[in-house]
């Protein structure tokens, strides 16, 4: 197994989590809202503003704003210059963002669980927001855009599966199944592979090109990895992976030996419409 530390510790229960390159920083949410800015020199986190709701996933562009949805109260918002605005709301489980090249942004929204009621929205540039897909209703979760922009992957949280969608025509291919999983965050890797983090068991898996099933990350006794959901590949060369703890307090470091892919990050998207 790789070398697992704590990155930073005092957060509260931590569930998404996003790298921004430009400024070598970690944002990571809170459970009341708190958006964490986390200096990696220092390794010290600060409230640098607050969502109106639990902040589930992240997503950095290219400006260094995010894109946050928050639970609870079904948004889609923006932090930019300190503050924190929605760009969306209506959404029943708004729970992680991945942007495009182009400036799209998919959103999963997760619906209720065990309800199969989960769907998948695409907010373009302009503003306008479509329902992209109910191919994954059993709660999806954790997505990413693959390198090239044409697909998006994507987990079922409640079943459990990694998919991928094809952005156009829009079908969706079950790649694995994870039995005995929950698995909520993905973070594509140089490899052709898909970093997959459980909220339950306290473990990390790494999904090969071929489809084969890896843990890469695991803790029986649920203290360094803590329902581990989120995950971002960091630093110059994204050899590093941190991992967001739903069930503790803190960031966990992780040397899986892998090189993140990566995610993109567009200069202007809805939040410029809105």
């Amino acid at each position: 197994m790789p070398a697992i530390e704590l990155l930073v510790d005092g957060l509260d229960h931590p569930e998404g989590v996003a790298y921004d390159a430009g400024e070598d920083v970690v944002w990571a949410g809170g459970e009341d809202g708190q958006l964490y800015r986390v200096d990696l020199r220092t390794r010290v986190a600060e409230i640098h503003a607050r969502a109106p709701g639990f902040v589930l996933g992240l997503a950095v562009d290219g400006r260094g704003r995010l894109a946050v949805c928050c639970s609870g109260t079904g948004a889609l918002c923006v932090l930019a210059a300190g503050e924190v605005r929605t760009v969306r709301d209506g959404f029943t489980q708004p729970n992680y963002p991945a942007f495009a090249p182009d400036g799209t942004l998919y959103v999963s929204d997760s619906g209720r669980w065990q309800r199969n009621d989960g769907r998948v929205f695409r907010l373009a540039p302009d503003g306008a927001l479509d329902l992209f897909s109910t191919a994954l209703p059993h709660f999806p979760n954790g997505c990413a855009v693959g390198p090239d922009g044409r697909s998006l992957w994507m987990v079922e949280s409640y079943v459990p599966t990694l998919n991928r969608f094809d952005l156009e025509t829009g079908e969706c291919e079950e790649v694995a199944r994870l039995p005995g999983t929950v698995p909520d965050g993905v973070a594509l890797t140089e490899d052709g592979g898909i970093v997959v983090s459980c909220y339950r068991p306290d473990r990390i898996l790494h999904v090969g090109a071929d489809g084969a099933v890896e843990t890469i990350a695991e803790d029986p006794q649920g203290t360094i990895l803590g329902a581990p959901t989120n995950v971002a590949f960091i630093g110059p060369d994204r050899s590093r992976l941190v991992s967001a703890n739903l069930g503790r307090w803190h960031l966990t470091l992780v040397e899986t030996g892998l090189r993140g892919v990566i995610p993109h990050a567009p200069l202007r998207w809805a939040a410029d419409a809105t």
